[in-house]
């Protein structure tokens, strides 16, 4: 008796979370501000992977900023720090996903017209953060040369729900005798025509590539609505 409840609760919360979203994307698109939710499984390598993006964006002259979401701690945050870019972490206390509201929150006192990238670290999760939407134009799903090259058809919410992915930690395929083709043919079978970023955060390979998507979906967004008088 109690399920057709909890499935109509679940429903409301989903709304309110989606009209949230659906708020924050109309004002991130307002002002040309491109906003990437990073999903992957805990030690993929996702705050290293952002921390080179972070990096190398600045270095292109690009403003950047980021949240990071985990259960405890603000660890990531402090590493991701040291890109120089403005950083600010969601502790959720137990929670597997980060919500709009939350982002929301975090980007209250912000300038959001000083950035022209927004990066969401969410929690480490497969399955949990696939039903939020954080307002994201990009959601990237991650996957590492160290996890094995299933975890497509494990998690297919998550590849079907994410825009491009990345494999990570390419430079020690051999070392961990990944099958990097039965890697591409499960994420193909999962999400035909995916585009996939293979890359390394120690060495950087794949990501000027990655960079280079960015740029393109940020261009794709048009620019700024002016606020000048007419």
């Amino acid at each position: 008796m109690g399920t057709p409840r909890i499935l109509e609760v679940r429903t409301k919360i989903l709304k309110k979370n989606d009209e949230t979203a659906r708020a924050m994307r109309h004002q991130f698109e307002s002002l040309g501000l491109l906003v990437v939710n990073l999903v992957s499984s805990p030690g993929t390598g996702k705050t290293s992977f952002l921390l080179e993006t972070l990096r190398r964006l600045r270095d292109r002259g690009e403003t950047v900023a980021a949240i990071v979401g985990d259960l405890e701690t603000d660890n990531d945050a402090r590493r991701l720090a040291a890109s120089g870019a403005p950083v600010r972490q969601i502790m959720t206390h137990g929670l597997c996903h980060l919500e709009a509201d939350m982002v929301e929150r975090e980007l209250a006192d912000w300038n959001l017209a000083e950035f022209g990238y927004l990066f969401i670290e969410n929690v480490g999760n497969l399955v949990c953060p696939t039903s939020w939407d954080l307002g994201e134009h990009v959601r990237l799903a991650l996957l590492s040369v160290t996890e094995g090259e299933d975890k497509p058809l494990k998690y297919p919410g998550l590849f079907n729900t994410a825009d491009v992915a990345a494999i990570t930690k390419c430079d020690l395929a051999t070392a961990c005798d990944f099958d990097r083709a039965r890697a591409l043919t499960n994420i193909e079978s999962v999400r035909p025509g995916m585009t996939v970023f293979e890359t390394s955060a120690k060495t950087g390979a794949g990501l000027d590539d990655w960079l280079d998507y960015l740029a393109n979906r940020r261009d794709a967004l048009g620019k700024p609505a002016s606020t000048a008088c007419p």
